[in-house]
């Protein structure tokens, strides 16, 4: 985890290649320098993320257009959670599940490191998603819907010899959003709804603990923080008709708090740093970490050319520059607050797909969407490999019954080089170089039933 002293508005003193040695253990000025780096190892890096931050790709036939049209499409039972006015377009009700596999490939390639090891490994792996729609059509103005599904989330996790492991070498933050939705038709062109979510989030944070720095020839310790918490939100939506076959849609999320709080927690931690840190009262203290999810409006267009071939897009903005304020508090024999500033920046979203009837009963999708990135170069940290994002979608649905419709849908999503310079201090060290791979491939499966 990084240990970037520049942001946090409340610093401890002391040099940043101030290295503690084992004749000083009785110092003061030592103890308290090694008990700042665990800090900083703590919290100066907020939640981790891995190749993806914002996931739009919730297990929904959407995916086969990278998500473009997501506001305006109003074709299934996902509408319930991308745009709650869009319901009133479903002629019945419906109940669509769509499981979906998510296969991250990260692959860090190291140019320079203070203490040595390899590149991690693939630090991706194999993780199970999906969501859960319905619909229920009240009349023809009325429809009420539920949904549960993620839209951020990922993680990662390195070789345990690797060598950021100071840093961090494992990263991983969980979330899922359920809830209801209403949707109401004005008149023939105008529609608006919205919805209510609970958002659980799970956050678990590993980096390797650096002994040989008091304690030569002990081999590294473990810290963890490990924690879950759970927020209300809601969604507006709006959905305008002005022809048949033309529509705009225009959606409000609102921003979500999780107050996440955990002892600290170690193992195998050196004689000699476990007694600088003692004398600190840092070991066993409560680190309560507040984190701020972001806030974001999009705006979808859909239009069809002819009786075959559809056109969408989207254009939105996310809020991430206040996902990058995290409040920070330490309770132990003193409370210590911080605010550490990750230099995010807010980020634009554009999108562009189609739609084409091949055959009676089927659909094909195709999709190109574009991120920007939320952190510049210079403020980019291991715990984020993200640079822009670009997706590649693919999809097609089979509508094997009046009552059933099948579908299949691939995402590519990539996220960049994501070049990483970063500064540490005694404990953890510098780290520099760049993520030669990182991507995600989502592989979704979906099925829709009318009644």
């Amino acid at each position: 985890m990084q240990m970037n002293t520049g942001n946090i508005h409340e610093k401890p003193t002391g040099g940043r290649k101030d290295s503690a040695s084992p004749g000083r253990t009785a110092s003061a000025r030592p103890a308290f320098v090694s008990a700042c780096c665990l800090l900083w190892m703590l919290t100066a890096n907020g939640p981790a993320q891995g190749a993806a931050l914002g996931l739009r790709e919730m297990g929904a036939p959407l995916n086969g257009t990278a998500i473009s049209g997501w506001a305006a499409l109003g074709e299934d039972a996902s509408t319930a959670a991308t745009n709650p006015a869009a319901m009133t377009r479903l002629k019945q009700s419906e109940f669509l599940a769509g499981p979906q596999v998510l296969v991250v490939d990260i692959q860090f390639d190291t140019e320079q490191s203070s203490f040595g090891g390899g590149n991690g490994g693939n630090a991706g792996g194999v993780v199970p998603a999906g969501g859960l729609f319905y619909v229920h059509k009240v009349n023809r103005d009325l429809a009420l819907g539920l949904s549960a599904g993620s839209y951020l989330g990922l993680g990662f996790e390195f070789d345990d010899d690797w060598a950021g492991r100071y840093h961090i070498t494992k990263g991983e933050l969980v979330t899922l959003a359920a809830g209801p939705s209403i949707g109401y038709r004005l008149n023939e062109q105008w529609s608006i709804g919205g919805s209510v979510f609970a958002l659980y989030g799970e956050l678990d944070q590993r980096a390797a603990i650096n002994n040989s720095v008091t304690d030569p020839g002990t081999p590294d310790g473990e810290l963890r923080f490990e924690q879950d918490d759970w927020d209300v939100g809601g969604t507006l939506g709006v959905l305008y008709e002005p022809t048949a076959g033309t529509r705009f849609g225009l959606i409000a999320r609102s921003k979500t708090e999780l107050d996440l709080d955990d002892a600290v927690r170690v193992r195998g931690l050196g004689t000699n740093l476990g007694t600088l840190l003692g004398l600190t009262g840092v070991l066993g203290s409560q680190v309560d970490m507040e984190m701020t999810l972001p806030r974001a409006v999009t705006l979808s267009g859909y239009h069809e050319l002819n009786d075959k071939l559809a056109l969408m897009g989207n254009l939105g903005w996310e809020n991430w520059s206040e996902f990058g304020q995290v409040g920070i508090t330490l309770n132990s024999t003193t409370s210590r607050s911080f605010e550490q500033n990750r230099n995010f920046k807010d980020t634009w979203h554009v999108a562009l797909g189609g739609r084409y009837r091949y055959r009676p009963q089927w659909i094909l999708s195709a999709g190109l969407a574009y991120d920007s990135s939320p952190v510049d170069d210079g403020d980019r940290t291991i715990d984020l490999p993200l640079d822009r994002q670009i997706r590649l979608g693919f999809g097609a649905e089979y509508e094997k019954r009046e009552d059933l419709v099948l579908g299949l849908s691939y995402v590519y999503l990539n996220a960049g080089d994501a070049e990483v310079d970063q500064t540490g201090g005694p404990l953890t060290g510098d780290l520099k170089g760049e993520f030669d791979r990182n991507a995600v491939h989502f592989f979704n499966v979906s099925a829709r039933w009318r009644f």
